[in-house]
């Protein structure tokens, strides 16, 4: 069994940063494909970058050129660096696994792990 711990959210201006984290423990993640899905308030869980075992990676057209998703295979982590936040960018911020490339059109409900998310509040 595989547990992720997603944090880094918080608190910040539009226009800021913030990087989120996904820790794992119980197994390494080194195989598998991961993924960032994100909730707002009032709306459904949606898809928001994905990262394949091999490192090719898969973005929501709203966050293309200003999140990036990566890896690191030593400390069983992945990252969502999150630059030109704006206000609807706000959410809870879920990390995922699954033995499936996670990308545009795959569902929270399917993936084979998930975390308990991590708020992220941007202001305007």
């Amino acid at each position: 069994q595989v547990h992720l711990v997603e944090s880094g959210g918080g608190l910040v201006q539009a226009g800021g940063s913030l990087r989120l984290s996904c820790a794992a423990s119980g197994r390494t993640l080194n195989t598998r494909n991961m993924g960032w899905f994100r909730q707002a308030p009032g709306k459904e869980r949606d898809f928001v970058a994905g990262i394949t075992w091999s490192g090719g990676t898969y973005y929501t057209d709203s966050v293309k050129g200003r999140f990036a998703i990566s890896r690191d295979a030593a400390r069983n982590t992945v990252y969502l660096q999150m630059n030109s936040l704006k206000p609807e960018d706000t959410a809870v911020y879920y990390c995922a696994g699954d033995s499936m490339v996670v990308r545009p059109g795959s569902v929270w409900d399917a993936m084979d792990y998930r975390g308990k998310g991590t708020l992220v509040t941007v202001s305007s």
